[in-house]
């Protein structure tokens, strides 16, 4: 998989040019072209009691947007990567998606909006909704992210997110592609960290034997896995763990110090995962690190 040409929308965050400046060390592996997007949510812009459509509102918002994207340009054209933008008034994801397929781009980055109280229980939201729609892979991007650890509250810049990526496999379809994806990186990671986790109800329903018989399996598809990278160019190396697989993912992304997390986007049912969070969802949710989701 190549990436030559990647979707970075925003809403223009604090930090947010720092985000895509990051996105630039993808020149080292072909990237040429970024289409910026802004999409301005109807409710700012719609229809009031005895007003109409808020058309100067519109306009102005508009030409706020292309004023700050302007400026980005100038740094994108300094890298020698060629831009294009988008502002529009709509549902965001479905014009991001609309865009994405238009432009036939790469990778789709977006960024996490902050969690409300209620959004830590509701896990919808609209980057769910766009990770689970998409054909195209998403980075969930984090330049800067506060975390947990012992009872700490820590901070991570996330600059050099390619530098040493953490696939965690559960062997699906999605999880191969992730693979592919993975060797687009050649010349730019340094290397690969490839996890599989064993969960706990599937531990708990196996003997000691059936048990040593999936981590050999494991091991060997781990093995696999890596093998495939190594032909690509990338270093690799394999880890096996078993516990609760979410938190298991983000521990050992601190453990073998990852710059970022790969996860293929399994097909699970929609509503048990909008409403209970699947591991990639709270993966993505939970990690100070970016998160690329492949399908």
């Amino acid at each position: 998989m190549k990436f030559e040409k990647i979707l970075f929308h925003t809403r223009f965050r604090e930090m947010a040019l720092s985000a895509l400046e990051a996105m630039l060390d993808l020149t080292q592996v072909g990237l040429k072209e970024v289409v910026l997007v802004h999409v301005i949510d109807r409710e700012k812009v719609a229809f009031v009691p005895y007003g109409g459509y808020m058309k100067e509102k519109e306009a102005e918002i508009k030409k706020k947007a292309r004023d700050r994207f302007e400026q980005w340009q100038a740094v994108l054209a300094k890298k020698g990567v060629k831009s294009k933008i988008y502002i529009q008034v709509g549902v965001p994801n479905a014009v991001i998606l609309d865009i994405a397929g238009k432009e036939k781009v790469d990778m789709i980055v977006a960024g996490r909006k902050k969690r409300t109280l209620f959004e830590k229980v509701y896990v919808g939201t609209h980057l769910l909704d766009l990770i689970r729609r998409s054909p195209i892979p998403i980075l969930m991007d984090k330049y800067m992210a506060e975390y947990e650890i012992d009872g700490k509250i820590l901070t991570r810049v996330n600059e050099h997110i390619f530098d040493r990526p953490m696939l965690a496999t559960d062997w699906s379809s999605p999880s191969s592609n992730a693979v592919d994806a993975l060797k687009g990186l050649n010349g730019l990671a340094t290397d690969v960290i490839v996890v599989h986790n064993i969960g706990v109800k599937i531990s708990k329903a196996m003997s000691p034997a059936q048990l040593q018989e999936l981590k050999t399996e494991s091991r060997r598809r781990l093995k696999e896995y890596c093998r495939r990278l190594t032909e690509a160019g990338l270093n690799s190396e394999s880890h096996l763990s078993s516990g609760r697989t979410a938190h298991e993912i983000i521990d050992l992304s601190r453990k073998y110090n990852s710059s970022m997390i790969v996860l293929g986007r399994t097909g699970k049912d929609w509503l048990s995962e909008y409403w209970l969070g699947g591991v990639s969802h709270r993966v993505a949710e939970n990690s100070e690190l970016p998160v690329l989701l492949i399908p």
